[in-house]
């Protein structure tokens, strides 16, 4: 018997599929699924919607996965374990979150930009959502006022909010009704905690920042997706400790900073990497506070860490 389901939690052989008619059938993967020519440690994401059989007999109850239906999108993130392979985080998502606070743990603000280099390339729309307001000082609110100035003029939304207190709670709750959305953020900044102050039934698990090392401890070890009360849905990934980019090119950064590549279409060359070529808009921008200055010396970081890597070491997982 086939049925058509949603992927709702992947285990990494294990996947969660939820059928039109509300069942959960525990599924395998039956042939081997692409995507494109890259190649990724998991075929299958949350979100997926696929076809799947159910197995008779002694097995009655388990399903395989035989076909994925066509993605409207998809955020894949180089695989933190195989860094020459690529790790499918979500399909068919509707916007994105990236969790950060200004503390506890001490903000890295380069995140940021390598959270929206993930999913800029597939026009995914991102807020980013500044949690753990309640501890925050006049210095760290003042921060949080700069970042905002920052990501809003490129047409990221910011939210201030505390799990704890429930500031900004209704207002992320409300921007999350009818849509799908996967949130994502490092290690340790309550993503978890903030998911059951928007949705209190979940009740998902949450651990304390290490006194040790002072950075959070892993909550969430599969991407797991989970219906919202109010209509929608949201699809929880574990924490990101970094986000690297091998598969890219030097060009694909360049194009997936947004005020980057708007303004570089009056650079003087058309291949331009808007570092010491002459007349070029970019950096002009940057003197003159168009471009965030911020943003664009992460910009360079990024190009000098894949550069770093000759071409074929990017290109051997083709």
């Amino acid at each position: 018997m086939k049925k058509e389901g949603i992927v709702f939690r992947s285990t990494g052989s294990w996947y969660d599929v939820k059928t039109e008619d509300g069942e959960s059938i525990q599924c395998r993967i039956v042939g081997k699924f692409r995507l494109g020519n890259l190649k990724i440690t998991n075929p299958v994401a949350v979100g997926d919607v696929v076809i799947v059989t159910i197995e008779e007999g002694d097995d009655e109850g388990i399903g395989s996965i035989i076909e994925i239906k066509n993605r409207t999108n998809y955020v894949i993130r180089q695989s933190p374990r195989k860094k020459h392979q690529l790790h499918l985080l979500a399909s068919n998502v509707d916007q994105s979150i990236c969790v950060m606070t200004i503390a506890q743990p001490k903000l890295k603000q380069g995140f940021i930009d390598r959270y929206l280099l993930m999913t800029e390339p597939y026009n995914i729309p991102t807020r980013v959502i500044f949690n753990k307001a309640d501890i925050y000082s006049e210095g760290d609110l003042n921060v949080y006022l700069y970042l905002k100035d920052i990501y809003e003029k490129i047409g990221h939304p910011c939210h201030l909010v505390s799990a704890i207190t429930g500031e900004g709670i209704a207002e992320l709750r409300a921007a999350l009704q009818d849509k799908t959305t996967l949130i994502g953020g490092q290690s340790g900044v309550g993503k978890s905690t903030l998911i059951n102050a928007i949705e209190p039934h979940l009740a998902l698990r949450t651990d304390d920042i290490s006194e040790y090392t002072g950075k959070g401890q892993h909550t969430t070890t599969f991407a797991e997706m989970f219906e919202l009360t109010g209509g929608g849905r949201i699809i929880d990934t574990p924490g990101i400790k970094t986000l690297a980019f091998s598969h890219f090119e030097p060009l694909d950064v360049a194009h997936n900073f947004k005020e980057i590549f708007k303004f570089s279409e009056n650079c003087k060359f058309s291949n331009c990497m808007h570092r010491d070529e002459p007349s070029c808009a970019v950096k002009a921008a940057v003197e003159d506070g168009e471009i965030s200055e911020l943003r664009y010396m992460n910009y360079l970081q990024i190009l000098e860490e894949i550069e770093d890597q000759n071409y074929w070491e990017r290109h051997s997982d083709m």
